[in-house]
């Protein structure tokens, strides 16, 4: 597991936009793929990340995104790059997702922080008397009162939860929850009999290095729990 690298984690599901493509298609995209950056290219060279925040004054119709300063230019990683590297600039830079480049430079496709966290939740870590569950939903799925119900039938209790937009699917959500207790299966063996979707579970086994608690550390003030 520890060797996973970046070209492992692509998500082709999420497109990149080209320096000739309109600021309202960038609007557009962003809207509909539910993500707050898209990456921009020129050819198959990178060039930065689109945001938001980016198209929120721009005035006209037609205007390219060639002509705007684009942000993220030098946030990347290659493609033989470990995904902690990842994790780490996500966390560094408060994005979503991640360009990856080839040995030559030219863009190949973007991790998310969602595939981070699925590759993430399988390497063992000492977090302490507490566990980590990620789990998917509809979002018209979502009660916290109900789930609450079954971490405590499980002798367990959740001291916070935070909710984000699902990247891959509008109209799921990734709910991420931190537990009084580092034994979470019979938590999860409940919530997977209802029907949730686990994607991560940190549960504070084994011995991990210095460097694996640490971005594990700063993936949790990612997720803010």
């Amino acid at each position: 597991m520890n060797s996973i690298l970046a070209e492992d984690l692509l998500n082709q599901m999420v497109p990149p936009l080209k320096v000739t493509d309109s600021t309202e298609k960038a609007a557009r995209w962003l809207e509909e793929f539910h993500v707050g950056q898209l990456p921009v290219l020129d050819d198959r060279l990178y060039r930065g990340l689109v945001t938001e925040a980016d198209l929120i004054d721009q005035e006209g119709e037609g205007r390219l995104l060639g002509s705007l300063q684009l942000q993220y230019a030098d946030v990347h990683v290659q493609h033989n790059q470990h995904f902690y590297n990842i994790i780490e600039l996500a966390v560094q830079n408060n994005i979503q997702l991640v360009p990856v480049l080839d040995d030559q430079h030219e863009y190949l496709g973007v991790v998310t922080v969602s595939d981070t966290l699925a590759a993430f939740g399988k390497i063992p870590v000492a977090s302490g008397q507490y566990g980590i569950i990620v789990l998917t939903m509809e979002e018209r799925d979502y009660s916290l009162t109900q789930i609450s119900r079954y971490v405590e039938e499980n002798d367990a209790k959740i001291l916070s939860a935070h909710v984000a937009q699902d990247e891959h699917d509008p109209y799921r959500i990734r709910l991420t929850l931190k537990l009084n207790t580092p034994n979470i299966a019979r938590v999860i063996a409940t919530l997977e009999r209802f029907n949730y979707s686990i994607t991560a579970q940190f549960s504070g086994v084994g011995e991990p290095s210095e460097d694996e608690q640490e971005r594990y550390d700063a993936l949790l003030r990612y997720l803010n729990v």
